[in-house]
């Protein structure tokens, strides 16, 4: 029987990869979404694969939407955490909005989702955990205190749960990915992209998000147990931790 994975914000982006990775190396994939409806429906169509709408942020809305899930495909075996936005601006003019917006999509809901499965797997004796995190939360990033707290808790996050999921056979582990095409990168003026981004890869390019999905299927494999608390960075050599 296939293994369930459930990939949030897996509609777009880095969780569309993600998702249609999985799918294709065996898994019954749940992509969750909040914003665009017409756009999730679209990716159904395209990928045959199940979307669920609920919004990762609230805690409630998760333990509704994850009983939903395993209602209709089964017991969640993979989580993948990669819902996330971005509210960038200079701290001294950044506002508690923006702050709580970013926290709570991006770090918050790491909670509110990995409450929800951890304890099935443990009681499986199986599964794995994959939060994408970023660079920035390496590094730090000018005009983005948000998204760089966020991320860094995420790799904080995930050296503390593998202790406790490890004798039960569950892992916990985070890619960080650097400068990925997708819409929220390619929403960068092309100025400060050649200028200021391209150069400081060693590379000298963009990633595809199907390097950082094939992270996640690597990470997500049965033969990957021995694995747990690690940052896999998939940046380009852009910060070598």
């Amino acid at each position: 029987m296939a293994r369930v994975a459930l990939v949030t914000g897996g509609t777009r982006g880095i969780g569309r990869a993600v998702c249609i990775a999985l799918r294709d190396a065996g898994y019954t994939v749940a992509a969750n979404y909040h914003g665009n409806d017409e756009e999730a429906e679209n990716f159904k169509e395209k990928t045959g694969i199940d979307i669920f709408k609920f919004d990762v942020s609230d805690f409630a809305a998760c333990e509704k939407g994850v009983k939903e899930i395993e209602g209709a495909i089964g017991p969640i075996d993979v989580l993948v955490n990669n819902a996330g936005i971005t509210r960038d601006t200079m701290f001294h003019r950044m506002d508690a909005e923006s702050w709580n917006a970013v926290i709570n999509t991006n770090l918050n809901s790491v909670f509110n989702v990995s409450n929800q499965v951890f304890p099935g797997m443990r009681e499986r004796g199986f599964g794995r955990i994959i939060s994408i995190s970023s660079v920035n939360g390496q590094k730090g990033q000018m005009g983005q205190t948000n998204y760089s707290t966020a991320k860094a808790g995420m790799i904080g996050f995930t050296k503390a749960l593998a202790q406790e999921g490890a004798f039960k056979n569950v892992t916990v582990n985070a890619i960080a990915p650097g400068y990925i095409g997708t819409e929220m990168v390619q929403a960068v003026p092309e100025k400060v992209l050649n200028e200021k981004i391209l150069p400081f890869i060693p590379v000298g390019r963009l990633g595809e998000p199907e390097e950082v999905a094939r992270c996640v299927v690597f990470l997500a494999a049965d033969d990957a147990g021995f694995i747990t608390g690690s940052t896999l960075s998939a940046n380009g050599g852009q910060y070598m931790a």
